[in-house]
């Protein structure tokens, strides 16, 4: 199967080396696209992801993996795909949220945030932004973290969170299936946990 995977905001390609190597241990074609929040604008980001996307269905099916902002990205490119270009098989978002995280909305107007984030932060920050993102009408599994970390505990309160999103803001009427594990937000594509969950989901008729 061919498999393309989007990293998340602030990482790059390398963060999933571990789950990427698995995959392709179990003989899937693997692929990957890397992009810096600080340099490209959302949208030019998600032209690059539609062009890749295109590429890969003309070879036949695939199936798409995004981690945290590269959800995002995916379920933007999958929106502005020409009709006559075939759905993936799947889709898995790995701490993807289908809200705006209420970290985001706090950090917003921080320097920091807005430089190294740039046009990316700031719709994760807007609601209306977020909400013209749909989510495709495909088999998809959001795979989400639930342990936390101390630095940002106070976002939270009791619900379950993976340290940067919590499970509430990932879920979504459209996805078939959220799947919890114990892992904190920046492992979750290095995860063998993560990797033993899309293996499986891959191996079933």
């Amino acid at each position: 199967m061919q498999i393309l995977f989007i990293h998340g905001m602030g990482r790059t390609p390398i963060s999933a080396t571990p789950m990427l190597w698995r995959l392709r241990k179990y003989g899937h074609c693997v692929d990957v696209l890397g992009y810096f929040t600080g340099t490209e604008n959302f949208a030019d980001i998600v032209k690059r992801v539609s062009d890749k996307i295109t590429e890969m269905a003309a070879k036949g099916e695939y199936v798409l993996v995004g981690h945290s902002l590269g959800g995002l990205m995916l379920r933007a490119a999958l929106q502005q795909l020409p009709i006559e270009i075939s759905l993936p098989n799947q889709l898995f978002l790995l701490g993807s949220p289908t809200v705006s995280p209420r970290i985001a909305k706090k950090s917003q107007h921080e320097l920091g945030f807005q430089l190294v984030t740039g046009d990316s932060g700031q719709l994760l920050a807007s609601d209306s932004r977020l909400a013209t993102i749909s989510m495709p009408s495909i088999p998809v599994t959001a795979i989400v973290g639930t342990r936390s970390f101390a630095l940002t505990t106070k976002y939270f309160k009791d619900e379950e969170n993976d340290g940067v999103v919590s499970v509430s803001e990932c879920s979504h009427a459209g996805i078939g299936e959220v799947i919890k594990v114990p892992v904190i937000h920046t492992f979750l594509p290095s995860s063998r946990k993560v990797s033993r969950i899309i293996l499986d989901k891959l191996s079933q008729p």
